[in-house]
């Protein structure tokens, strides 16, 4: 009879299969670090084309900021320009305009029964707060006449003749009420005698600033 030993076979099968499924594990393991980490690298890619995204919105609102800064500065500069040629153009007519209507003025208020450009308020406020300031709306303008008018650089000077002193305050109370002249000052004034009416009369001089 023949006998044939299987033992130490089937221990080398064993083993063998036993290595086939460390090698299987291994693989298993492998390939789930495989797919981790394409997971992990799609994921980062995901993340990566949202932060760009990101900041090219912000790239983008720099961009238009940049550009309205540099829009406004160009209209700030346009309107500048505007503005300085709307000042030109009303100093223009203002130096063509005012020295008539001052002259104007002038002529109202050495008319009689007229007066200086005044508001009717705040004449009468001016009456109950210092009545020696407002003008006697009954004065004769004729009583006085000027002999020399001069204008330069907005402010006149004006030279004449009077019958007293009185008509001269007169003169200078309407031109400080009157909204064209400011500052108006009295000039030592001397009197003399007209030979040809036979009358004792002031020479006066005063001077004034415009407003025009």
């Amino acid at each position: 009879m023949i006998r044939i030993n299987l033992l130490p076979q089937k221990k080398r099968a064993e083993r063998t299969e036993g290595s086939q499924l460390w090698l299987v594990a291994l693989l298993v393991l492998l390939l789930l670090e495989i797919v981790g980490l394409v997971v992990f690298h799609g994921f980062k890619r995901e993340e990566l084309a949202t932060q760009k995204h990101k900041n090219d919105e912000i790239q983008a609102q720099i961009d238009h900021a940049k550009r309205a800064v540099k829009n406004q500065a160009e209209v700030k500069q346009k309107l500048a320009q505007l503005r300085a040629r709307e000042d030109a153009i009303s100093k223009l007519q203002s130096a063509r305009t005012g020295p008539t209507a001052m002259m104007l003025e002038l002529a109202r208020i050495l008319t009689p029964g007229r007066g200086p450009s005044v508001s009717p308020d705040k004449l009468a406020q001016l009456k109950r707060n210092n009545p020696l300031a407002v003008y006697n709306p009954n004065w004769d303008a004729r009583r006085l006449w000027l002999t020399r008018f001069v204008e330069e650089h907005r402010q006149v000077r004006l030279e004449g003749r009077a019958r007293d002193g009185e008509d001269v305050s007169d003169l200078a109370r309407r031109m400080n009420l009157s909204s064209y002249f400011y500052d108006v000052k009295l000039l030592p004034a001397r009197q003399v005698h007209d030979a040809e009416s036979g009358l004792e009369l002031v020479n006066f001089q005063l001077e004034a600033k415009v407003r025009y």
